[in-house]
């Protein structure tokens, strides 16, 4: 069975998170690498193709050029889905001309640079019939996928309050931000839209909230603001959320406190139970009780739900981290473009991937909590789209 072809734009030299999707995509052996438009610059383009050991012809001097040759090509050699890895004012221009090529999109969160692109988006997804997939990672994690069904099989009940938080502190000093690439363009409102903090880290942990709970927020009460002097955009933020059920929560997103690295945390509080996991000790999840001892579940145990189970791939106590939960998005997301050709409905596994309603949802996140941040008004109401 051939290999998912996989095409790549952006994530060139100097970019992060481009190795990132190379290192998941490839973990599992089902997805291949076989083209790239890596920078806008042509040059940096070819020498990161290079890098890659990819054919020269291969190698494309920008996304237009790659839609099109690619279609050239037989079938069963053009890419059959494109990974996005620019920041975030790329993201609807390369997205809309792949789907208008026939090929599916798999992208980095924000999915687009306001909601405006996200709903014309998702009618293009609809209009050519291919498959949308987002890189919410953290949803990838087993023990996240343990909670959700803990959750949804009733065991803490009725939930009634959710705490996450998702504290960094790269952001914490305006030294060198300039010159550092991941800082500069997430900074820039014509790169990365009207949010740095929201819409960079805390649209992943909103995104985890509603993930887990099963439960989508109903309203927010939002206060952002930039510590560092001379931002245009927010470094940091609180929102107070509630739910469609009536429970309450509260998130917390920073990328100025000091000392922090990527301290991405949430507890879920039912009236029969509560639940905690944290991403930086990903292997484990706290399950607490009234009337019982608080247990202690483990990644890879034979008492994890199937959906956790199918999701790791080493022997408990071997440490499984964030390249494996982004692996576990590309694992689904190929075996959608699978089961697509062969006209068959995706398993579980498959299926349990963001795609486009989570990433409508998510920009209307981020562009409510910054409305609602300038506004007077206490509490806004999330919008149906």
């Amino acid at each position: 069975m051939a290999k998912i072809r996989m095409g790549m734009v952006g994530g060139g030299e100097g970019a992060f998170i481009g190795q990132v999707h190379r290192y998941a995509a490839a973990l599992d052996s089902e997805i291949e690498l076989v083209c790239g438009a890596f920078s806008s610059n042509p040059e940096k383009s070819q020498r990161s193709g290079e890098s890659l050991h990819l054919p020269a012809d291969r190698v494309y001097s920008s996304y237009q050029e790659m839609m099109t040759k690619e279609l050239e090509l037989p079938a069963d050699q053009r890419m059959q889905f494109v990974s996005i890895v620019t920041p975030n004012h790329m993201h609807f221009p390369v997205a809309k001309a792949a789907l208008e090529a026939g090929f599916h999109v798999f992208s980095d969160k924000p999915a687009t640079f306001d909601l405006k692109e996200a709903l014309e988006l998702r009618e293009l997804v609809k209009k050519h019939d291919k498959l949308f997939g987002l890189t919410h990672t953290y949803s990838g994690y087993p023990m996240v996928k343990e909670a959700r069904h803990q959750v949804a099989t009733g065991e803490l009940g009725k939930i009634t309050k959710v705490v996450v938080e998702y504290p960094q502190g790269w952001l914490a000093s305006p030294e060198g931000e300039e010159e550092n690439k991941q800082a500069a363009w997430r900074l820039n409102p014509e790169q990365a839209g009207i949010s740095c903090c929201m819409g960079d880290i805390g649209v992943h942990a909103a995104h985890l909230a509603e993930y887990i709970t099963g439960l989508k927020i109903s309203e927010v009460c939002s206060d952002l603001g930039s510590v560092v002097d001379g931002r245009v955009l927010d470094d940091d933020g609180t929102v107070l959320l509630r739910f469609e059920n009536g429970a309450r929560g509260v998130l917390m997103a920073s990328q100025v406190s000091v000392g922090e690295e990527n301290a991405l945390k949430i507890r879920a509080y039912g009236d029969q139970g509560g639940l905690e996991w944290s991403q930086q000790e990903p292997n484990t999840l706290w399950l607490k009780w009234s009337d019982r001892p608080t247990q202690m579940y483990r990644t890879g145990l034979p008492y994890v739900c199937e959906l956790a189970a199918a999701n790791t791939r080493t022997p408990n106590g071997h440490p499984e981290g964030y390249l494996e939960a982004f692996a576990n998005l590309y694992m689904a997301f190929a075996g959608q473009i699978r089961a697509l050709e062969n006209g068959a409905e995706p398993d579980a596994r498959s299926a349990d991937c963001p795609g486009i309603e989570e990433a409508v949802r998510g920009m209307a996140f981020i562009e409510l909590t910054v409305h609602a941040s300038n506004s007077e008004q206490k509490w806004h109401k999330f919008p149906n789209h």
